[in-house]
């Protein structure tokens, strides 16, 4: 029967709601699942959960490995996960709800003595706190941008970090929170912003000093000093809507960027000096290792105002879209690599399985 391997996911709750539902390509149907929900008080709740077409892309890649069970991370996850008792698991649930949401599904398996793969609850829990994670990471020696968490709008209104700042949720992820007008050029602004967030998303909301700099998303996998950076990912914004800041939030993740009209602003590998690349990823894997991250992690990074980098923030779980039209910076680092969709999860399950055994998976499949 070879390894069985459980695979976690969210499916987001439109998908069930629109399965019987005529839809005229993929890309009507991607769009009703990625719209902004204004029946819900926050209107990107589910912006983290997975498509059908990510959890069967990652199901078929899986399959030449092992046996895989679908493990769906809800209330009944579980006893399922008892019932089952797979050799691990491969993880790409986001959790439910509350901070601690993405350590749920690994700390459930680090409870029944279950293998997952990926980063455990600890690191999962510090790098969706966005403040946590940057303190770990100032006290490690990581850089990034000088920052202030408000938990009140009277924090806003006493934030001492020049303008223009940058706001955001302190965790959250997938664009969640993250909008044009997150830019902040003066107090009102500023306070105006943090209320709103604070009220919709009900969580402290981080103060970020502005990095005009160029921007990079950076894929790594490994462990351990085998862990390295896939080929950078260099955002271009000159294709955003006009007078848009150059900002990679909701809008230009899941709104801008459709099938039928992709925006051209990933470039990978990025054409930048060889001296900037290596320290991007020097920031890059200084933040991995800072943080405790297992297996793979897309890591976030900015420039200052004089070129130096920033790292901004840690996604353990990224995103992995199988299109290569929906612009899934991950997945677009790997085939710059060489690697198709199904060798990326395939060499990530192999990465962990080696972790967990000290035994290759890839090996016995070649076999």
């Amino acid at each position: 029967m070879g390894v069985r391997i459980g695979l976690a996911y969210n499916l987001k709750p439109q998908a069930a709601a629109i399965a019987g539902g005529s839809f005229a390509s993929p890309a009507d149907r991607n769009a009703v699942l990625r719209e902004l929900r204004t029946d819900l008080e926050q209107p990107d709740l589910y912006a983290e959960w997975d498509e059908p077409g990510t959890i069967d892309a990652v199901e078929r890649a899986l399959r030449p490995l092992g046996q895989v069970i679908r493990l769906e991370a809800d209330v009944t996850f579980p006893a399922r996960l008892l019932e089952s008792r797979p050799d691990f698991v491969f993880n790409i649930a986001e959790g439910l709800y509350g901070p601690n949401r993405e350590g749920h599904v690994p700390a459930i398996c680090e409870f029944f003595g279950i293998p997952c793969h990926a980063s455990d609850p600890l690191t999962l829990g510090l790098a969706l706190h966005k403040g946590r994670a940057k303190e770990v990471m100032l006290a490690r020696g990581v850089p990034t941008a000088p920052f202030r968490l408000a938990e009140s709008v009277d924090d806003a209104a006493a934030c001492p970090l020049p303008f223009p700042v940058f706001v955001k949720p302190a965790c959250e992820g997938s664009g969640k929170g993250i909008t044009v007008d997150n830019l902040c050029h003066d107090r009102a602004a500023l306070v105006a912003r943090v209320e709103h967030l604070l009220t919709t998303y009900r969580q402290p909301v981080l103060i970020e000093t502005w990095l005009p700099g160029e921007e990079f998303t950076v894929a790594v996998v490994g462990n351990g000093p085998e862990a390295r950076c896939l080929p950078l990912v260099a955002m271009r914004y000159a294709d955003l809507p006009k007078g848009a800041p150059p900002i990679y939030g909701y809008e230009a993740k899941w709104l801008w960027d459709t099938l039928d009209n992709p925006l051209d602003i990933y470039e990978c590998p990025a054409q930048v000096p060889e001296a900037l690349a290596t320290r991007v990823r020097e920031a890059a894997l200084g933040a991995y290792r800072a943080l405790g991250c297992r297996d793979w992690c897309r890591i976030d990074v900015r420039c200052d105002a004089a070129g130096a980098p920033m790292v901004v923030e840690l996604n353990p779980l990224p995103g992995i879209l199988p299109d290569p039209r929906d612009n899934s910076c991950f997945p677009k680092a790997a085939r710059a690599a060489g690697m198709d969709y199904d060798e990326l999860i395939q060499t990530v399950a192999d990465i962990a399985w080696r972790r967990i055994t000290g035994q290759r998976l890839l090996a016995e499949v070649a076999a």
